[in-house]
């Protein structure tokens, strides 16, 4: 007999849940004395680990600033080597997402207010930086009339503003229940290259992101490309949940059919003992299997391989520069 779901706790205003009491709700409490050991990380999956104090100074500016960045409340396995060559992908509308996915490990609760000084905050950083190339992306904040398609807005304007030779990817959530209105703000203030995870294939959706709808996802992704012709799409997806090869392939192909231009395909790590588990650790040629494909299909950048994510060297994909993984670019 299953053991049933814990009823949902009440959250306070600006609590943040993480671990166990973020993904309680959705992933069945387990005897941990009978649950199978995890699996062992092979060889491949290698955090370099940089000697210099430059993660300390990125560190220090964010937390003077008062951003976020999804590298930190993610747990992201390459932190070390974005920090380290001083980039990060900053994370607006705060730190606390409305939603609970099994795979991710940033905090679930009720947001506070946005910040409205934010986007002078984030192009400051920007400049200060020297970024030539910055990816935006944000908790889900299903509490806003707009999503925060707005407050995105507002951040790209002011890097523009800032620093004009800057180019701009943001990742944004799926806008659920607001996708015209978000959609309206968004192509009046355009991004370089819009990105928004796909995630994981269709079959899994339920149990690792019930929160958002394939369907959805896929309609954001191509009503953004219509009304935005000159601007990338790009989508990424996690392996290794429990996904076969060819639904997988299906995935790509529906990605394709809905007019995705660029994609990233990495290894799932699991963030906590509490969230899902990793099925299976995928092989290096299984990755370069998958971007032969999806270059195949008519993707114009892939980037594949174990310890790729979906903004990791973000600005070489759209240049289409090797990053050491399994990456293509039509010529």
């Amino acid at each position: 007999m299953s053991t049933p779901r814990p009823a949902r706790q009440k959250v306070a205003l600006g609590e943040k849940l993480r671990g166990e009491r973020k993904v309680r709700t959705i992933i069945p409490m387990v005897d941990e004395s009978s649950a199978p050991a995890p699996l062992r990380k092979p060889d491949w999956i290698r955090v370099r680990v940089p000697s210099s104090g430059r993660i300390q100074q990125v560190k220090d500016m964010l937390r003077k600033q008062k951003l976020h960045t999804v590298c930190e409340e993610a747990a992201c396995p390459n932190l070390p080597e974005c920090f380290g060559s001083g980039t990060a992908t900053f994370m607006i509308m705060g730190d606390i997402c409305t939603r609970r996915c099994a795979f991710c490990d940033v905090g679930f609760g009720r947001p506070n207010a946005l910040d409205p000084d934010e986007p002078r905050a984030l192009a400051e950083s920007v400049r200060d930086m020297g970024l030539k190339y910055v990816v935006v992306t944000s908790v889900d904040r299903d509490d806003l009339r707009d999503g925060g398609a707005a407050h995105f807005a507002d951040c790209i304007n002011e890097v523009r503003a800032m620093t004009p030779a800057t180019r701009i990817e943001i990742l944004t959530p799926d806008f659920r229940g607001c996708l015209e209105p978000a959609l309206d703000i968004l192509t009046q203030s355009p991004p370089d290259v819009f990105n928004h995870n796909i995630e994981t294939v269709p079959h899994l959706y339920k149990r690792v992101r019930p929160g958002a709808r394939y369907d959805h996802s896929l309609k954001l992704l191509q009503d953004f490309g219509q009304r935005n012709p000159g601007v990338p799409t790009k989508s990424g997806i996690m392996v290794g949940l429990g996904e076969t090869f060819d639904q997988v392939v299906e995935t790509l192909q529906d990605l394709r059919r809905h007019d995705v231009d660029m994609l990233t395909i990495g290894q799932y790590l699991q963030p906590s003992p509490h969230h899902a588990p990793v099925e299976r650790f995928v092989h290096p040629d299984e990755f370069r299997e998958y971007a032969r494909i999806a270059d195949e299909l008519g993707f114009t950048s892939v980037a594949s391989g174990p310890m790729v994510r979906s903004s990791y060297h973000a600005d070489l994909q759209h240049q289409g520069i090797d990053v050491g993984v399994a990456l293509t670019k039509a010529q």
